[in-house]
């Protein structure tokens, strides 16, 4: 092989791949990156059995060929040469190594076999679909806070994509929980998305989706199977194994006669919030709300640290509640409200609260209350 590159063209490649390789690795292939060069360009791809990234990048190829070689070791010299650098890639007989030309250094990196290079991308995709770049962020931003990281309870740990029917319309609708809280965002279904099997796709691959999701102007092809989903980011792939395992029936814990309405301002909720679980136990993190006459106290009282409270004003006319939650899980889904005001029906002080922008908003966020 042999074949010359913009170090530039070759660092946004490399940048994009090397990420799923992790650090430590038993199988040794698994720590490298398939370097492949033909038509007028290089492909990169890595993996970790379970995530796949390809990516390619016009280049002088002077002689096709293949290998594999250490990917953050080869990320790190290319990030390190100078910009605007010529970089030549190069393999000889059967050396075993690849050397790395640009100006006057040298590097000769150990190879392994591309033949020893796992595949993952085999296997039909039948769902297809095109998923606007900022509908795709958004279902994933307004949801992955509330992926379980309990591994005992893997069914949870990443985001279920499914499509519904609702109000005559086929809406696309990513949803996920940790027992906690839960979060369930939706969009309408893009053409190809209906009839498409709910997956749930792992934590890792949303982030490595997000990371990718660099132009925002661009639409995304998706592919999906019951094993597996692949996401189209220009010229780079990604490919990734889906969790093998159903999702709950999580509309059984959607309350739909929460008849106790708060609307509040969204910025001065949250400050509140923050300000007063400040003394809160790191472990507990319980905060009370106690809410009437349109006033909200918010309050703490930690044996070890003291007590603190603060009121605000609210919207509400219903009789009077207390009601405790995590600080922390408040602030979350506080965050993911995009406009000025947050609503938040309550039933009891045991029972689950909804929140949302507003009423009929695409983002909906359960939450389970706290003893306080």
């Amino acid at each position: 092989m042999k074949v010359t590159i913009e170090r530039t063209a070759l660092l946004k490649a490399l940048g994009h791949v090397h990420r799923i390789v992790e650090r430590r690795n038993t199988i040794p292939i698994l720590s490298n990156v398939l370097i492949e060069a033909r038509d007028r360009q290089l492909t990169l791809k890595s993996t970790d059995l379970d995530l796949e990234a390809t990516e390619s990048a016009p280049a002088d190829v002077g002689m096709a060929g293949a290998t594999t070689v250490p990917a953050h070791v080869l990320y790190d010299i290319v990030r390190k040469l100078p910009e605007g650098a010529q970089v030549g890639l190069e393999t000889s007989g059967d050396a075993g190594q690849l050397l790395v030309r640009s100006g006057r250094a040298r590097f000769f990196l150990q190879c392994l076999p591309a033949s020893d290079f796992p595949d993952l991308t085999a296997g039909d995709f039948p769902h297809r679909f095109t998923l606007p770049a900022v509908e795709l962020k958004r279902l994933i931003d307004n949801s992955q806070f509330a992926i379980s990281t309990e591994e005992t309870r893997y069914y949870l740990n990443g985001i279920f994509f499914h499509t519904i029917e609702s109000g005559g319309a086929t809406m696309l609708r990513a949803v996920a929980t940790d027992g906690h809280r839960l979060a369930r965002v939706e969009t309408p279904a893009p053409q190809g998305a209906a009839g498409m099997p709910g997956v749930i796709a792992p934590r890792k691959a949303v982030t490595e989706v997000l990371k990718l999701l660099e132009d925002l102007s661009q639409d995304v092809a998706i592919e999906i199977s019951t094993a597996k989903a692949r996401f189209h980011f220009g010229e780079v792939v990604l490919t990734t194994k889906l969790i093998d395992g159903t999702f709950p029936e999580y509309g059984r814990v959607i309350p739909s006669h929460n008849d106790k309405r708060v609307t509040v301002e969204k910025d001065a909720f949250a400050k509140a919030v923050d300000r007063v679980s400040t003394i809160s136990s790191e472990r507990g993190r319980a905060i009370k709300l106690s809410i009437a006459d349109s006033k909200m106290t918010l309050s703490v009282n930690n044996p070890d640290s003291g007590s603190a409270s603060e009121e605000i004003e609210v919207d509400y006319d219903s009789a009077p509640i207390e009601i405790g939650f995590n600080a922390r899980y408040l602030l979350d889904i506080a965050d993911q409200l995009g406009g000025d005001t947050a609503l938040i029906k309550l039933s009891d002080p045991g029972s689950p609260t909804i929140i949302q922008d507003r009423e009929g908003s695409p983002a909906l966020y359960v939450l389970m209350p706290l003893r306080v």
